[in-house]
């Protein structure tokens, strides 16, 4: 017994060692930067990331975007299978955790055998039939020598934390994905009223170039120019009233609802509207506020964590087994003390030749950590590049917005021009169609440009890492 003793106290000593490399964050493939290249006239503030993060969409000021918003929170079924993934990971690790404690097992049995006279095993003389009553208890215990169980913990402990950081990816982008189709629907909206007051006029005129031509003021080809003219409007209309459906269906989905019955009530998309101010921050606090970052992170700390599972291979594997109980040949003595027996001992279990299998396997894991790392910075410059474009995306779509305004300005007062000589037969029905043509389009470009700039508010959120609250005027920045 003091040997024994002695045996698990040199094994408990050893259990400190790890064989996994000592972890360090992986480094971005490029420092920094003092500030975004895009971000232009924008006035930097100091970061507020130690706030919570939480309703960011609040800072559009909708009251029927907060209400979709929430019911995406509650009713997403991606939200929800994501956190039944984080759930599993949680699992797992109380799985991997297990085996830092001994395993026990009771095992009770009883039976009758004959034992074959021709057997090695069996003794002259003594009966061939008999009874076997055992009520025995196993205890079994890894001693975590090399570190593999710490390391499998570790692993399991970091893929747990980046399942977490997933949730919080695929809440962000859900949530960012429900109102970049809110504000498209909105757009769509805008559109759709534009069109059908479009076709109402071009109705009307229609008429009037038909009464002309009958009274003989007017040429056939104008009625048809006319004609033509009012069709391609209801195509226009018809095809952005499909593209308003197949958008509300999106939403209904994100929602957690059928698409058959969600219905939402036209609301269009101002044209004066003008997004909100989005502070960028500093781009070396960028990383800390994106949840995919962090994922890509964890799995880079879960791969070095295998790296130490598979160098442990190498080693022997050393156990402590034993066994307790009582065993008898007859029910009237079987619980009681010469009845008893057990068993107490180490073992060690080391693997002399494999084919390379424990070579191969932990250049497996070198290799998967260096993926993970080649992830994680692949990760890093999306980051950045997805900022950048949608700080330009904001910057340019404002100067398109106001030289969009002058065009429509323009076209309408062309238009008005061009009507009235049409009207004194100084221009031909083909100028009034062009120029109107032009009028139509340049309103429905700035219905566009209304709805990229809305979408490109919502991406700079999501690419910064969704909302954090300030702390001067508790509002969402």
């Amino acid at each position: 017994m003091r040997r024994l003793l002695l045996i698990l106290s040199q094994c408990g000593a050893l259990a400190a060692c790890s064989f996994a490399p000592r972890y360090s964050e992986p480094t971005p493939p490029t420092p920094p930067p003092a500030q975004y290249q895009e971000v232009g006239d924008w006035q930097t503030s100091a970061p507020a990331d130690s706030h919570s993060r939480g309703e960011w969409w609040t800072v559009f000021q909708d009251p029927m975007l907060d209400a979709l918003e929430n019911r995406v929170t509650t009713a997403n079924q991606d939200i929800k299978a994501a956190f039944a993934r984080l759930q599993q990971a949680r699992a797992q690790t109380r799985i991997e955790r297990s085996a830092y404690f001994p395993t026990l097992t009771a095992g009770p049995s009883a039976k009758r055998s004959r034992t074959s006279v021709n057997s090695p095993l069996y003794t002259p003389g003594k009966p061939t039939i008999g009874n076997d009553f055992l009520l025995e208890a196993d205890l079994s215990y890894e001693i975590d020598v090399w570190g593999r169980i710490r390391n499998t913990v570790a692993s399991a402990r970091a893929s747990e934390q980046a399942s977490a950081a997933d949730l919080a990816t695929l809440d962000l982008s859900t949530h960012a994905e429900l109102a970049n189709d809110y504000f498209t629907l909105c757009g769509q909206d805008t559109e759709q009223a534009l069109l059908d007051q479009t076709v109402a006029d071009y109705v009307r005129a229609v008429q009037l170039t038909r009464l002309l031509f009958e009274g003989g003021a007017a040429a056939r080809a104008d009625v048809d120019q006319a004609e033509a003219q009012l069709q391609t409007a209801r195509t226009q209309a018809t095809d952005i009233r499909l593209r308003r459906a197949q958008t509300e269906h999106a939403i209904a989905v994100l929602v957690g609802e059928s698409p058959s019955t969600f219905h939402l009530d036209s609301k269009q998309l101002g044209l004066n509207r003008v997004p909100p101010a989005i502070d960028p921050g500093l781009p070396s606090v960028l990383l800390e506020r994106r949840p995919d970052v962090a994922a890509a992170e964890r799995r880079t700390a879960a791969a070095n964590a295998q790296i130490g599972v598979a160098r442990a291979a190498y080693f022997p594997v050393f156990s402590l087994a034993g066994a307790a109980g009582l065993e008898s040949t007859k029910t009237s003595n079987w619980i009681s003390a010469p009845s008893r027996l057990w068993s107490i001992g180490p073992s060690a279990v080391l693997t002399v030749f494999d084919a390379g299998r424990h070579r191969a396997e932990s250049a497996q894991a070198q290799a998967r950590y260096d993926e993970e790392v080649a992830n994680y910075r692949e990760t890093v410059l999306t980051a950045y590049q997805e900022v950048e474009d949608n700080l330009a995306a904001l910057r340019d779509l404002e100067a398109e917005a106001v030289s969009q305004a002058a065009a429509v300005a323009a076209t309408a007062s062309a238009l008005k021009q061009a009507q009235f000589q049409y009207q004194g037969g100084l221009v031909t029905y083909l100028q009034v169609v062009v120029t109107e043509n032009a009028a139509l389009q340049a309103q429905l470009s700035a219905a566009d440009i209304q709805i990229r700039r809305m979408s490109a508010a919502v991406l700079l959120i999501k690419a910064l890492g969704g909302g954090w609250r300030s702390p001067s005027n508790g509002r969402p920045s």
